[in-house]
């Protein structure tokens, strides 16, 4: 039976205090006893509201600059007290006590606080430990009060209340996003502490997220997904603007999210086009209708219905090029008013837009399910020095050449393992993604090059790898395609195999020391 909890006394303290005001009268007009913490309770009272501060329930003041006020039995008995047990209700009784029918309550704001930059101190003391506690015991406790935590709820609450009360099911509910919040807020704290105290790797790993979408469906239509926000305050596909087009799809969000982290890899004017999470076209230009037309030109089959994201603002020039092939997603950072409404003819088209690029060189954590558990490990922040850079051939590439290396590798990084990128004039011509093999990559990127541009296909291009070739076979490959210079990270127990068959080819090559395998 869904049995509905009456509600006649509720306590409220709360640091959102959204909706707070227009909450309270409502609960106020049904004759609810409303009683109320420091602050909040002051907003109450000047809102003309009759409310009882919980020092006069505790018959205690609050100390200790606040950190001290709800923890108290007056409180927690109200909170913790079974109503299907008589031994409760007189253990209230012989105490002089009271239960509370409904708890409103919602925590310190200690993500905004660390977000803000606040000083350890100041982050300490946005740590709550009542309202915590106060949620958590009044959550167990649901059968018997409900408790509320989103100012979300509050309307539907009054709802509840005028049909008679909150429902079982309704508190059963309101209790799972208790306990969820409290989960959620002990991570970011625990996270935060860990990193301060430089455990690595931390004894123990939790991720948290807010639900900011539920989504058509995941990766198939078989399989059920939604979107989660974070605490990490980076930039990308989740948190961008939605100007205009059809709802976000799961492959959507996770294709444009590595569009926006590959495109923010390029100080020059850039385009990058992905699909299926592997850019098919990557290129630099004096503007992004250059830049997207040479990175078009790359791949212009698999660019049809593409991610395209751009490393500045989207131009009308840039905007009318895009509308001419069938695109599901446009990420950038802003758009111009003369883009935005040429793009609006294509009401489909899904534009999205950052308030700025992710940081490439920026820390972060990144994890991966496996059966019973999950991995984690750092971002690859990884980013060479072109200054840096070995060069191990007899040859040493021109300026030309080394220019093209540097992109050509930044490419790579967000390629799918084993990745081989063939680039010329800073364009990508020809791609290889994915591979078992090696040489299989050198060899499809060289294909899909021929594919693109014809006779000349990687001709005079130079080569990236993502990891060091094993065999001088991939080099080979990358030689009988037409490369003038090679770069990859070193490191094979071949190299000098390798390095022999570039200078019997008159190939620069270059070690990055640096290897960007990405699974």
């Amino acid at each position: 039976m869904d049995a509905r909890l009456p509600v006649r006394r509720a306590l409220l303290s709360v640091s959102d205090k959204t909706d707070l005001v227009a909450f309270a009268k409502a609960l106020n007009w049904r004759g609810i006893q409303l009683v109320s913490t420091g602050g909040t309770a002051r907003t109450l009272a000047e809102a003309g509201l009759p409310v009882t501060e919980v020092a006069k329930v505790t018959g205690f003041p609050e100390i200790l600059d606040g950190r001290v006020k709800t923890l108290h039995p007056a409180v927690h008995a109200g909170l913790l007290a079974r109503r299907d047990l008589p031994a409760h209700e007189a253990a209230l009784v012989q105490h002089g006590l009271s239960r509370f029918d409904l708890l409103v309550v919602n925590l310190y704001p200690f993500e905004a606080t660390l977000a803000s930059g606040a000083a350890f101190g100041d982050c300490v003391e946005n740590i709550d430990v009542g309202g915590p506690a106060m949620l958590r015991a009044a959550a167990k406790n649901h059968e018997s009060i409900a408790v509320v935590t989103d100012p979300a709820d509050y309307d539907a609450i009054v709802q509840e209340l005028d049909l008679g009360g909150v429902t079982l099911s309704g508190r059963r509910k309101l209790a799972a996003k208790a306990f969820a919040l409290s989960a959620a807020y002990d991570s970011a704290i625990a996270q935060w502490l860990m990193a301060e105290a430089a455990l690595e790797p931390p004894p123990r790993f939790s991720l948290a997220g807010r639900l900011a979408a539920s989504l058509r469906y995941g990766e198939n239509p078989h399989q059920k997904a939604a979107l989660y926000l974070t605490a990490e305050r980076r930039p990308g596909a989740a948190t961008a603007r939605q100007l205009q087009g059809k709802e976000l799809s799961y492959n959507n969000l996770a294709d444009a999210d590595a569009a926006c982290e590959c495109v923010a890899e390029f100080a020059q004017p850039a385009v990058v086009i992905v699909k299926h999470a592997n850019p098919c076209g990557v290129a630099e230009g004096a503007a992004c209708a250059e830049a997207y037309a040479k990175a078009l030109a790359c791949d212009p089959v698999s660019a049809f219905g593409g991610i395209v994201a751009l490393n500045r603002p989207l131009d009308a020039a840039t905007a009318t090029e895009i509308a001419k092939l069938f695109t599901e997603v446009i990420i950038a950072p802003g758009a111009a008013p003369e883009a935005l409404a040429i793009l609006a003819a294509k009401q489909n088209l899904r534009l999205l837009l950052t308030e700025e690029l992710p940081d490439p060189a920026a820390p972060g954590r990144l994890v991966k399910p496996v059966a019973g558990g999950f991995l984690v490990q750092d971002r690859d922040a990884g980013r060479i020095d072109p200054a840096a850079l070995k060069v191990v051939t007899r040859r040493a590439p021109s300026a030309a050449e080394l220019a093209n290396l540097v992109f050509a590798f930044r490419v790579a990084k967000h390629l799918r393992s084993n990745a081989i990128v063939y680039a010329r004039e800073l364009a990508t011509v020809g791609i290889g993604a994915g591979q078992m093999s090696r040489v299989d990559a050198a060899r499809i990127a060289a294909w899909k090059a021929q594919e693109a541009f014809g006779a000349e296909g990687a001709k005079g291009s130079v080569v990236a790898s993502d990891a060091f070739f094993p065999f001088a076979d991939g080099l080979e490959a990358a030689v009988a395609a037409g490369a003038t210079a090679v770069i990859q990270p070193g490191g094979s127990l071949r190299d000098v195999e390798v390095i022999a068959a570039a200078d019997q080819a008159g190939l620069a090559m270059v070690f990055t020391g640096i290897r960007h395998f990405r699974h």
